[in-house]
């Protein structure tokens, strides 16, 4: 267990007063820091002038007033000489014999950051053995006397040194320590690289943030540590900066499937570049998501003025081509009309797709049973497959639950699975496989055995209104696919594998956590038909369910029943009062609320409901109502 401040500082403080000499601490200001209790005897001080914070100036004062000076004439002259020699803060060593005859040696050193550290040595035995040893050696010369009498000084002064130098070893150990505590505690690799391109320092977070990479890596090159992906992407990087050139710059780490944000900074001094690197991955899917908000947006401003005036001409094409057709004109005239009439009616049908795409959709993640999720889709797209079409889905290590918007998802891979249809002809097979990607991505791929993407399809399928079936397609499939994935903060890939297509999504994996258990489930509807089917729902799923009309008996049921697990309400019910009046009631904090409504996401109540907590949009599935009930968000 490590020491606290204040039992440092005691420990401190003990060490100290074992040491034999007197030792002191001033700061810059002359006011004493810190001081041993051999200082307190060796000038018989009162407390006062041993406590921290006492001046400099009161000690010496109160000294020359004891006697300790000798006569020192004008006592206050005395004080400010002192004080004004110990401002200017340079080393000095001198010895002096106190009143009481005893003879103290003082060593002086100043202090980086100002102060200073004075050691004080009774060194009244050593005078009486010189003064023995001269008295009893008249016969040795005085130049030997003097070399014995230097030494001794010497001797002395480099106690005091080696005890100064062993101070500013220990706080530059101190602070080297927390500056690599620090370097480890941040969610970043910090590393630098010396002129050869080798590590010379490195904290130990390079395999978080980049999986895959070396971890002992002291002078082990940066290509080798790396790998092959990541060094064609930081080497020419790496070379501006040796070049003195600071760079920041993003790059996707292939073998983890992450995005990873690098700054260089070169180091003037060594000539090596320090390297910053940190994992962004989920910063870049929401700045994805938020870009595709944004494109929406504006394409919505920009077409729905189109759109609207484009409806108009259609209407008046369509009710002029009726007219016409009532007009008894030739046969050869009813083909040009019909063909018209169609002509107009798809343009309509492409007018609501392009107001899919522009028009305000949100991505509603909740958690999803992905095997579930698999075998509704596949039951689904199977009825769309002619007989000599296979389908096949894998789940390969991704039977968890995730927070998924189903429907959105369910939307995209329905489209990929009907263009691999449409490429694979009459024959032919078709495989859907979802994995869970190294903790970032959770992956689905559509392959097929048909020809495969052209050239220019892998360039442009995601452009909008881009076809390759001729006049049958209209060009917004993948596009609205592609729409859907960056609305999530995923990515979209195209690629011709050995045989056909492969088309995969990537979706930022989100966990959604274990299944809330069934129990007893509070249901308040005023619909009695609404509230049957919604009963059957909860029953099919395992809760048992007990029900309520209104907000007033739905409080009283929470009141009575403590064991009440969820809540699910309408928004609108009998009464003045509302769902979101039942949101506000206390209840307990692993009973989660979940509120459903047939009102348009714009209307003030469905706002205020979707700031509260889950809410579901009539009519939904029971796979929708049990992933809501699952959330367990407390509003």
């Amino acid at each position: 267990m490590q020491p606290t401040g204040g039992q440092t500082e005691e420990m401190t403080i003990a060490g100290l007063n074992l040491i034999q000499q007197a030792l002191t601490i001033y700061d810059r200001n002359l006011r004493l820091a810190v001081c041993n209790r051999r200082f307190q005897e060796m000038f018989d001080l009162p407390q006062g002038l041993v406590t921290p914070g006492a001046d400099f100036s009161d000690t010496i004062r109160y000294l020359a007033m004891r006697g300790d000076y000798g006569d020192v004439g004008d006592i206050d002259d005395f004080v400010r000489t002192r004080v004004e020699q110990a401002s200017t803060f340079e080393r000095h060593y001198m010895e002096r014999t106190r009143a009481n005859g005893r003879t103290i040696s003082v060593e002086g050193s100043p202090l980086p950051q100002g102060g200073w550290v004075t050691v004080y040595t009774d060194i009244s035995r050593t005078k009486q053995q010189e003064a023995l040893l001269r008295g009893r050696s008249e016969e040795l010369s005085d130049q030997l006397l003097t070399y014995s009498e230097e030494l001794a000084a010497t001797n002395r002064q480099l106690e005091s040194t080696i005890t100064a130098l062993e101070e500013a070893k220990r706080q530059i150990t101190e602070a080297e320590a927390r500056t690599r505590l620090t370097a480890e505690m941040m969610p970043a690799h910090i590393a630098h690289v010396g002129p050869d391109r080798c590590y010379t320092y490195s904290n130990r977070r390079l395999t978080s943030v980049m999986p895959g990479s070396k971890a002992d890596i002291i002078g082990v090159h940066a290509a080798e540590v790396l790998g092959a992906q990541p060094w064609s992407v930081i080497g020419p990087q790496l070379d501006k900066a040796y070049a003195g050139e600071p760079s920041v710059f993003e790059f996707s780490h292939e073998p983890s499937s992450r995005r990873i944000r690098v700054a260089l900074t070169p180091d003037q001094s060594a000539g090596g570049v320090y390297i910053l690197s940190m994992d962004i991955t989920e910063e870049s899917q929401t700045r994805a998501a938020l870009q595709q908000t944004r494109r929406r947006e504006m394409a919505a401003q920009l077409t729905s003025g189109l759109a609207h005036d484009f409806s108009n001409l259609l209407t008046i094409i369509l009710g002029m081509q009726s007219r016409l057709g009532r007009m008894g004109l030739p046969a050869q005239a009813d083909e040009l009309i019909n063909a018209t009439l169609a002509a107009a009616r798809r343009g309509g049908g492409l007018l609501n797709r392009i107001a899919d795409i522009t028009g305000p959709r949100e991505h509603e993640p909740v958690p999803t049973d992905l095997v579930a999720f698999l075998a509704d889709l596949e039951t689904l797209a199977r009825s769309a497959l002619p007989a000599g079409i296979t389908l096949g889905i894998e789940n390969i290590d991704a039977s968890d639950r995730y927070l998924l918007d189903a429907g959105m998802l369910q939307d995209s891979l329905l489209n990929l699975l009907l263009n691999a249809r449409d490429a694979c002809g009459s024959r032919g097979s078709i495989t859907l496989t979802a994995t869970a990607l190294q903790g970032t991505w959770l992956e689905f791929a559509v392959t097929d055995t048909g020809p495969g993407f052209t050239p220019d399809a892998l360039v442009h399928a995601l452009d909008q209104f881009f076809t390759t079936k001729g006049g049958e397609g209209s060009g917004l499939g993948l596009s609205m696919v592609y729409d859907m994935t960056k609305l999530a903060g995923g990515r979209i890939a195209l690629a011709n594998g050995d045989q056909g297509g492969r088309v995969s999504l990537r979706l930022p994996l989100r966990p959604a956590g274990a299944t809330r258990p069934p129990g007893l489930v509070l249901l308040v509807e005023d619909s009695p038909d609404l509230r049957s089917t919604l009963r059957d729902m909860l029953r099919s799923a395992g809760h048992s369910v007990i029900e309520a009309t209104s907000v007033d008996e739905a409080q009283a049921l929470i009141t009575e029943l403590p064991e009440i697990s969820a809540v699910l309400s309408d928004i609108v019910l009998e009464g003045d009062k509302t769902g979101l009046d039942l949101a506000a009631l206390p209840r307990r904090a692993d009973c989660p609320l979940v509120l459903m409504t047939s009102l348009p996401p714009d209307d003030p109540l469905h706002r205020v409901a979707a700031g509260a907590g889950p809410v579901l949009r009539k009519p939904f599935t029971a796979t929708q109502l049990d992933a809501a009930l699952n959330t367990g968000v407390r509003p």
